[in-house]
C-alpha cells in the first residue's frame, strides 16, 4: 500500500511540474539579478544592441539570432570577452533556449562592470514561437532550432526542433 501511495505521488508531482508556465520555471531557475527584455523588444532596438548567445556551439550552429555573437555556456570566459573591447556602457541582451543559462553569463557581465545588461525573456525559443526569424553560420534564414532538450523543447512551439544524438 505504501508503494502505491508512493507512486501516486510521484505520478502527481510529476504533472504539476510539467505544467508550469515559462514564467515559473525561470522563477525556479533564477534569481531575477538580471532585467529581463521581450523578444519584441530586442527586435524593435536589434540594430542598436549588442547580442550574445550564450548556448553550446552546437545549438549555435543550428541557428541564432542573426548578428548574435556566440560566447557558449560551458567555455564562457569573461577575460575572452573583455579583449573584444565592447564598451561597458553599450546596451548587452544575452540569450540561450529560455534565459536561464543566458542569466549566468548576464551575471558575470555585471559583475565585470558591464552595466546594461538584459536577459532575453524565454530566449530563442520565444523569439522563433513569435516568428521572428534566425539564421544558419551561412546566415541563411533556417527553421531549425536546437531545442536543447525532449523535456525543454515543449517551450518551442514554432520553427523545426533539432536535437543534439
Amino acid at each position: 500500500m505504501k508503494l502505491k501511495i508512493f507512486y501516486i505521488v510521484l505520478l502527481v508531482a510529476h504533472c504539476t511540474i510539467a505544467q508550469n508556465s515559462l514564467e515559473e520555471i525561470l522563477q525556479q531557475y533564477n534569481n531575477e539579478s538580471i532585467p529581463y527584455i521581450s523578444a519584441d523588444e530586442v527586435k524593435s532596438v536589434q540594430d542598436h544592441i549588442v547580442l550574445l548567445d550564450a548556448r553550446e556551439k552546437i545549438e549555435y550552429e543550428v541557428s541564432h539570432i542573426k548578428n548574435a555573437k556566440f560566447v557558449g555556456f560551458n567555455t564562457f570566459k569573461i577575460s575572452s570577452f573583455t579583449k573584444q573591447n565592447i564598451p561597458k556602457k553599450d546596451t548587452i541582451v544575452v540569450y540561450c533556449s529560455l534565459g536561464v543559462r543566458s542569466e549566468d553569463i548576464s551575471e558575470k557581465l555585471k559583475k565585470a562592470g558591464y552595466i546594461n545588461v538584459y536577459n532575453l525573456y524565454g530566449g530563442i525559443f520565444e523569439w522563433k514561437n513569435k516568428n521572428y526569424t534566425v539564421v544558419n553560420p551561412k546566415g541563411e534564414i533556417t527553421e531549425n532550432v536546437h531545442a536543447y532538450s525532449k523535456e525543454w523543447a515543449k517551450w518551442l512551439q514554432k520553427g523545426k526542433k533539432v536535437y543534439s544524438n
